[in-house]
């Protein structure tokens, strides 16, 4: 530190804090998620299968960014098609982060999210709609589904194994468990 920036010693350390007017536009700067969704008719879609964006931009006609806060869940769709029909099918589920949580770099998310489930292919894409379509049918909201349940899936998924059904009873402990202090 130089002199000039020294406080005196008559001044107060009041005046070397911030004013709350500041400290409330500091809290206002949090992190977001950014989602890069398309759509281009017979050939391209890139959409969200749930998740609740605080805001979403129209681009222009074919593409959209969606706007998630940290701790968001969501699921995006890659969809591609040629002349012959589809020839790519992707769903990932992820967690919104903040600078100093983990994530991964994933093409489409800026700055990266965590990664709970990656499904590639038509079988192992229909199968996990197949799981949130239950998971729907139960009154069950997706975006709180427990991240522990989509890792799961994601190895079941990866081993070839059977893949676990989301209850109302692991839903429930779930949402006791997060109410815990």
């Amino acid at each position: 530190m130089n002199a000039s920036t020294l406080p005196s010693a008559g001044t107060t350390t009041a005046a070397l804090l911030p004013v709350p007017a500041a400290l409330a536009v500091q809290a206002g700067n949090t992190p977001l998620t950014r989602v890069s969704l398309a759509y281009i008719e017979p050939r391209f879609k890139l959409y969200l299968r749930f998740g609740e964006p605080a805001r979403t931009l129209q681009l222009d006609r074919w593409r959209r960014c969606a706007v998630f806060l940290p701790g968001a869940m969501f699921c995006r769709i890659r969809w591609q098609a040629n002349d012959y029909g589809t020839i790519r099918w992707q769903l990932m589920v992820m967690q919104a982060a903040t600078p100093q949580d983990d994530m991964q770099r994933i093409p489409g998310v800026q700055p990266g999210a965590r990664l709970l489930l990656h499904a590639e292919g038509d079988a192992n894409v229909r199968a996990v709609l197949e799981r949130i379509d239950g998971i729907e049918a139960l009154g069950i909201a997706p975006v709180t589904v427990s991240p522990a349940y989509w890792r799961t899936l994601a190895n079941r998924l990866a081993a070839h194994s059977p893949l676990p059904e989301y209850t109302a009873e692991r839903h429930a402990a779930w949402l006791a468990g997060r109410a815990l202090p």
